[in-house]
């Protein structure tokens, strides 16, 4: 599996413009995002995706917050969306590789 690649209020602009990329928003104290950061290792990717983990909890992203409103909406984490060329296409709550994996086959 790719590594998973810590986003920041210094690179997640040029992250989320990949062709493809997977962001993972997280808290420091979300049991299911620990999960499911393990759960992603065992991930094989047929194309070159960027993978990325955001935390909440992490100072410096209020120009993300600002760019992208909805994070005042999430209320379930680990909280998934996928960017293609800057554009979410897709967007859910919680883990699980086989819905990841059928969310990317529709943009991959």
């Amino acid at each position: 599996m790719s590594d998973l690649q810590k986003i920041t209020g210094d690179n997640w602009e040029g992250f989320l413009h990949a062709k493809t990329a997977i962001l993972i928003i997280e808290r420091n104290d979300c049991q299911a995002c620990l999960s499911w950061s393990k759960e992603l290792e065992s991930l094989t990717l047929k194309a070159p995706i960027n993978i990325g983990k955001l935390n909440l909890d992490d100072i410096g992203l209020g120009r993300f917050k600002i760019e992208h409103n909805w994070v005042s909406d999430i209320d379930v984490l680990p909280f998934n969306t996928i960017f293609v060329e800057g554009e979410m296409k897709e967007h859910w709550a919680g883990g699980g590789l086989e819905r990841l994996q059928n969310r990317l086959n529709r943009h991959v």
